[in-house]
């Protein structure tokens, strides 16, 4: 075997219910090696990816465009608070994740439309649950709120 074709073992790093899987560092010398990815290993690509759909504007963003397809104002206002720069940067993010499609129409003016990629509607179908199960229990998240700030002296 010669040293290009010499394949190197990762470390085993435990994830929740007690899988090993390795700490997402490619292994093989090929853009097409197996991967095992692990949020929790600081090196692996796959927390920038849960960054991006998680925060604030991502989550919003992939919300929004569930409905169907936007243009950038249209998206804007339906994602209340969001700034013009923030909301570019959100997209540029979640197109290069692979979860937005932008097309440019060659109108005059030019109509730029986001869309969800087939990826991106998987990922909303679950995050749309995370963000409706949050909605639903509001009450009781108030209610520990009321009781923590009582606790505690803040008005």
């Amino acid at each position: 075997m010669d040293e290009t074709s010499v394949e190197t073992e990762r470390p085993a790093v435990p994830r929740a219910g007690g899988t090993p899987v390795n700490d997402g560092t490619p292994v093989g010398d090929g853009a097409d090696a197996d991967l095992a990815f692990n949020v929790f290993a600081k090196s692996c690509p796959s927390r920038r990816t849960l960054e991006d759909v998680t925060g604030r504007w991502g989550s919003l963003t992939l919300g929004a465009l569930h409905e169907g397809s936007l243009r950038f104002n249209e998206l804007r206002r339906r994602v209340d608070g969001v700034s013009e720069k923030m909301l570019s940067q959100t997209l540029h993010a979640l197109e290069r994740d692979g979860l937005v499609r932008r097309e440019a129409q060659p109108t005059n003016p030019p109509r730029v439309d986001y869309e969800l990629t087939e990826l991106g509607h998987q990922v909303t179908e679950r995050l749309l649950s995370l963000i409706h199960f949050v909605e639903e229990r509001m009450p009781s998240v108030l209610d520990a709120q009321r009781s923590y700030d009582t606790a505690r002296g803040a008005r």
